[in-house]
């Protein structure tokens, strides 16, 4: 996929400009485009390009607040959900393997998409599938069209998530670090937001888990409003595949035959096997060692939490280093720390496994960061973000339901915290080869 292929917004698309002119003090931020239709065109550019950093940050911000909640919100309140709509045990736990499967298969669209329509407009969409989704499907009527409209939702979260590090790399290409920990400071927020304050809103608004679950369509339908400004910008530009970047094509990219890509994509999705055994066993593992149900789940409140500053911090950190395998290195001996914590004294010392999970955890952003990093070029990233994205979350559908496996038929949590444990050393294994400093343009 060539970069003027991809529908990218913004000066990149400019009718009749010269290349924007990149920012005398580093910051990375686009400058105006020079217009040659004359000084009314110009100051017209100009006034654009002051404001349209600023959309793309709240648009940015307020995407990555919308990326979780659909899927916390109804774990908060799944009980609720599966007798409200007479699910049965097996479908009520299929919905929890749901969200990967449509991150892997609607992510798979979203080049495409964004080729032909451009990133932002397709992020834009994205947060309209959101809204909507979360808003209809308590009232759809049955677990078909309560599914039906999940499964919406989560297209709209799929896209946006292989296109999030498009726009950074695309817009802010010298502040990848900083842009990419700032979304996912804001998306870990918005999951442990909607994981502690879906039930006490759903009691203040009545009790009904309809409006508990419907009332988040709210925060995306906010989201919706940056990108149609940003959208808006790039509809004056006129045609999205013309401009400034006219016959400056790269060669294509031929994403299997990179080694890289291939650590990042397994790398990618052991994280999120791990981060999806956490949220969904760590609770348990507590409770069965004697902890309280409500102490339970406030470890696993602290552990979402420490995502929100370290999901910053890390990838400021690691866009500064040349090789990322150091950082991979030490967020998997701390998954390893907390494994062995969770296994010798779950009960005695479970505010410190608690927080190694939590640090441990924070792979993800360090992900996101690896995958702006070892492309080039946009188009490289869209490629290297849907690939990984869409084989990461394949891979992590099974570990969880295979936990709960091991967990019934040995009746303790020694097997499925030593699978826990040697999952996550190849984990450290594909975190170094994916962090090293190469681009997958030079190995394709």
């Amino acid at each position: 996929m060539a970069d003027e292929d991809l529908a990218t917004l913004g000066p990149a698309a400019e009718p009749r400009t010269t290349p924007a002119p990149r920012s005398p003090d580093g910051s990375g931020q686009p400058q105006p485009a020079v217009r040659e239709a004359g000084p009314e065109g110009a100051r017209a550019t100009s006034r654009a390009a002051r404001w349209l950093p600023g959309t793309l940050i709240a648009g940015l911000v307020l995407a990555a607040l919308n990326l979780r909640p659909a899927i916390t919100s109804l774990g908060a309140l799944l009980e609720e959900v599966r007798v409200g709509l007479g699910m049965s045990g097996t479908v009520a736990g299929l919905l929890t393997s749901v969200p990967a499967l449509c991150f892997a298969a609607f992510g798979l669209t979203a080049p495409r998409l964004a080729r032909r329509w451009g990133a932002g407009t397709i992020v834009c969409v994205g947060m309209a599938a959101i809204a909507v989704g979360v808003a209809v499907r308590p009232f759809a009527g049955g677990t078909a069209g309560f599914l039906a409209a999940s499964a919406l939702a989560l297209a709209g979260i799929a896209v946006s998530n292989v296109l999030m590090p498009v726009v950074i790399k695309t817009w802010f290409p010298d502040r990848v670090g900083s842009m990419t920990g700032l979304y996912s400071m804001a998306l870990a927020l918005g999951t442990s937001l909607a994981a502690a304050l879906t039930v006490p809103m759903t009691a203040a608004l009545g009790g009904s888990w309809r409006t508990g679950l419907a009332v988040w369509a709210a925060l995306a339908a906010v989201a919706v409003v940056p990108w149609l400004a940003v959208v808006r910008r790039r509809g004056t530009a006129g045609d999205a595949h013309t401009g400034s970047t006219a016959g400056s094509a790269t060669p294509p990219v031929r994403i299997t035959s990179s080694p890289t890509a291939w650590a990042l994509a397994v790398f990618f999705g052991l994280q999120a096997t791990a981060a999806y055994i956490t949220m969904g066993w760590m609770p348990q593992i507590f409770r069965d060692a004697g902890v309280s149900a409500g102490t339970a789940g406030v470890l696993l409140a602290v552990t979402m939490v420490m995502g929100v500053p370290l999901s910053f911090v890390l990838p400021r950190l690691a866009s500064r280093m040349r090789h990322q395998g150091p950082l991979a290195v030490v967020l998997g001996v701390c998954g390893l720390a907390g494994y062995a914590g969770l296994w010798l004294a779950p009960a005695a010392g479970a505010w410190a496994w608690a927080l190694l999970m939590g640090i441990s955890n924070c792979a993800f952003p360090l992900a996101l960061t690896m995958i702006g990093m070892r492309s080039s070029s946009s188009a490289g990233v869209v490629k290297l973000s849907a690939f990984a994205q869409c084989v990461g979350y394949l891979i992590s559908i099974p570990g969880p339901l295979l936990v709960g496996t091991l967990y019934q038929h040995s009746g303790g949590w020694g097997l499925p915290i030593a699978l826990m444990a040697g999952l996550m050393v190849p984990q450290i294994v594909v975190g170094v080869l994916a962090g090293r400093d190469r681009r997958i343009e030079d190995e394709t």
